[in-house]
Parts: structure tokens; sequence; C-alpha cells
């Protein structure tokens, strides 16, 4: 028997069918039963009437708890009330298997509670949304730089050395060695670019940052393209480009999901080029502006991105911020840094950082040297700077503040299928 899908149901107006899934919610008015079914695809309105089914029947109807499987056959009929525009006449129930006792019901429950049952509140309606979000968000990813010419290069999980600053580093044992969990695939993909001209690696990253905040997670995933023969001005191009494409996407696809999640959608289609580009120096006194204080020569933390991006109902772009907060890789221009943050409107802070990176290498090495790391260490680094050097950037995107921001939630803690956190390892 071929299986048949809730969101294939317009296929099949008319005619009998059996379909599977899991009981969401039920409510009963006499001799009627009102059975909502999910399958993961979609949910559908099952009614059991009890002149249509044998006694038996109406009474599994009855007794059918939340979240239980269930089989259900009946005919398929238009009803305009209906989110998918359908509903079934049922007339057989088969409990697959009891579910007694469901944790998770309607009434509220406090985050700790359903981060403790994470596994059974992926199945609610709105973090399914937010997964099929998550999805489409890294779909385009993939399709973006695939059609722009760039080439997915795998970049390690271990590694020797920090990227993004030591304090932050997962450490292992790795054989006789130690070994790191990996900030950034950045370093590698610097090499790859030389290989292929435009690379991307995509994949999980790390960071040991003892931070509770709703912007923070310990495990997740970044998307970090990189070019040759780019500088920082191709690099915001680049990044203005990727992120109308994403929001455009879930707009086109996602529109369902979105209403599910009750987001502000006008607020996503004005996401469109041009983004405003202002420089440090400007964010620096939009902030004054605003009474932050904030000096020249600091970095921005989350109340300084959110006030700044108060001013702005599109993504803005902040360069050239001072060398002393940047990376020792970043190409100096003066006393501040071929560098870009972009910050999502809204409050949810930066979701891009990247820039220009210092492509001299004796330049390279008094930086590496100017911030105590080994550069023996990074003598692979160096042959890219030392063997046939260009100019080139890039930047890394994170997964899960793109997704907490185009799905207008609080936390980033609901946009990644099982969260890590400081104090959460576990489901």
């Amino acid at each position: 028997m071929k299986k048949i899908w809730i969101s294939d149901i317009k296929d099949y107006e008319g005619k009998e069918v059996t379909l599977q899934g899991w009981l969401y919610n039920k409510r009963s008015s006499g001799k009627l039963h009102f059975l909502q079914l999910r399958d993961g695809t979609g949910e559908i309105q099952a009614v059991v009437f009890k002149g249509n089914v044998p006694e038996e029947v109406f009474e599994t109807a009855d007794k059918i708890t939340q979240e239980s499987s269930v089989e259900i056959k009946g005919t398929v009929k238009k009803h305009d009330r209906s989110k998918i525009g359908y509903e079934i006449d049922a007339v057989d129930v088969k409990v697959l298997s009891a579910a007694n006792d469901y944790p998770i019901t309607p009434k509220e429950h406090g985050p700790h509670f359903l981060m403790e049952h994470r596994h059974l509140w992926l199945r609610s309606l709105k973090q399914k949304a937010i997964l099929n979000v998550r999805h489409r968000i890294i779909k385009s990813v993939r399709d973006f730089f695939d059609s722009k010419g760039f080439t997915l290069v795998d970049a390690p999980i271990f590694t020797p050395n920090a990227c993004e600053g030591s304090t932050t580093l997962f450490e292992t044992d790795y054989f006789d060695q130690k070994a790191y969990l990996s900030q950034s695939g950045q370093l590698y993909m610097e090499a790859a670019a030389m290989a292929v001209g435009k690379a991307y690696c995509f994949g999980p990253t790390f960071r040991a940052e003892k931070s509770k905040t709703r912007r923070h997670l310990t495990e997740f995933w970044m998307v970090e393209p990189e070019m040759a023969f780019a500088d920082i001005y191709d690099d915001m191009d680049l990044a203005e480009e990727f992120v109308e494409y994403i929001v455009g996407q879930v707009l086109e696809h996602n529109r369902a999901d979105l209403e599910t999640l009750e987001r502000d959608i006008s607020k996503l289609e004005k996401i469109k080029r041009p983004f405003p580009r202002i420089t440090y120096d400007e964010a620096i006194e939009i902030l004054h502006k605003k009474g932050n204080d904030t000096p020249w020569g600091e970095d921005f933390g989350g109340d300084e991105e959110t006030l700044i991006s108060e001013e702005f109902d599109k993504p803005v772009m902040i360069h050239h911020y001072p060398m002393a907060v940047k990376a020792f890789y970043m190409k100096q221009e003066g006393n501040t840094a071929a560098c870009v943050d972009v910050i999502a409107p809204e409050g949810y802070g930066e979701m891009i950082g990247g820039g220009q990176r210092e492509d001299d290498l004796e330049k390279l090495k008094a930086k590496i040297k100017e911030h105590g790391l080994s550069e023996e260490t990074f003598d692979w680094y160096l042959d890219v700077r030392k063997y046939g050097s260009v100019p080139h950037a890039g930047f890394g995107l994170g997964i899960e503040r793109t997704v907490a921001w185009i799905c207008g939630l609080h936390h980033v803690r609901e946009t990644i299928p099982f969260p890590r956190l400081m104090d959460r390892i576990r489901p």
C-alpha cells in the first residue's frame, strides 16, 4: 500500500485513503469526534460520526490520548474552514501505539521543563515550524553559494590552534597531544580559496563561552565563505546579497510557518538591498546620541548592537572597527581593520562577522607575535601568504541567530533541535 502523506491530500479529493500519524488534539460534541491528525508533513481533521462507524470505532476515537500513533481510514472531502482545505470523513480508526500521560499538555510550561523534554517539545506546531524555517535557511545557504560558483570544502572539527581566542576553546586529548573543537573553519577556507578561488564550509562550531545570554550557544552552525582576489567591499556586497536571498526564500516557501509563529511578516518583506553601511565611528556617534557612552576603541556588546539596530529597519553593516578589538588575521588600514559586522534588525544582534584578511607575510607574522601566539602553530597558515599570496576576504554567518531573527524568537535555544548551553548537554 502506497503511503499517503497529509501534504499530498489534495490529490485524493473524493477518494478513500488511509492516513497514519499522531493525535495532536481532539474535541467531541455529542455524536461527533473531531480528531486532529499530524504526520510531520501537515495537519488534518478527521471527523468521526457515530452513525457512520461501528460502536467500537466510535469508542476508540473517544479514548485516544494525545500523541498516540493512529491509523485513520476515510474519504477526503473539501472543507473551506480547514487550513489545508480538506478534512477526512472517517470510517475506521485504529490505535497503533497509545501514549499515556504525555507530559507536554496545552497548559503553559516553563522553559526548563520544556528543555528537559526537548525531544517531545519538537512535536509541537511552533517548534515544527521553526524546524521547517531552519531547513529552508540551510537549503538556501547551499543553493546560494553553489549558484555563485563556490566550492564546498569541509573544514576539520579537531584543530591544533585557536581562531577566535584561546579562552573559548574546548580542549580534548588527541592521542599524545592536545586538540580543540573548532571555533571556525575560516583559516582552512583561506587555504581552500587559494585552490578553488571561491570556497565555503558549513558545519558545527564550538565556543566555550561562559555566557547565559539569549544569543549564545556552546555548539552552533556556521557557514563561512572565502574569496580569493577580493577586498572588504566585495565581502560586504556578497553578505548583503546573501542575506537578502535567504530571507526571500523563507518568505516564498515558508509563509505558513511564519504565520504559525505569529511573525510580523511585513518586517521581513523590507529586507531588500541596499543595506545601510556605517563606519564604526558613525556607530559610536549613534550610541552617544542615544545616551550610551561607549568610548571609541571598545567593541560592541549586545546592548550596543540593539541600540544601533533600532535606527534601521534592515540589517546594518558596521565596518572598519578599531584594529585592537579584532583578530590578528584582519587586514589593517590605519588604526582600523578592514572588517564588517552585520547587525540584524529588531535587536537580534550580530549575524555576520567577517572582513579582508592580512595577505602580507611579514605583517601577519608581526601580528601573530603581537598577540602572543606561536608562529610554529600557524606555520601552515603562513604558507598561504608565503606561496602566491593574494588579497582575500570572507565572513561567517551563524545559522541559529539567523533563525532566531527570521522566526522572531526571543532565545536561540529554540533555533536548533537539541541546544547545547552552559548548563545543558541533554537530551
